[in-house]
């Protein structure tokens, strides 16, 4: 089974790119879906002055920004 990982992020927010690119790194596959929080009110609500924020789809556990590669690994070695 694929992991599901969620990217709460925002257009043109270059730490949001930096977590991007690490979960490109990731050594497993994982189903990667990037949202753009501006297109959701209550989501600029709950992460507009925390992205990038990574979200497990099978917990809802969060790892927020910011975080290494050697954590994000951890973070969906645990999942």
């Amino acid at each position: 089974m694929t992991k599901q990982l969620f990217l709460f992020s925002s257009d043109g927010c270059h730490l949001c790119e930096e977590a991007l690119a690490l979960c490109h790194q990731l050594p497993e596959p994982v189903a990667l879906s990037v949202v753009d929080i501006v297109e959701f009110e209550d989501l600029v609500a709950s992460y507009g002055d925390k992205i990038p924020v990574i979200q497990r789809d099978s917990d809802g556990l969060e790892l927020f920004w910011p975080f290494s590669q050697q954590e994000l690994n951890q973070f969906v070695q645990e999942y």
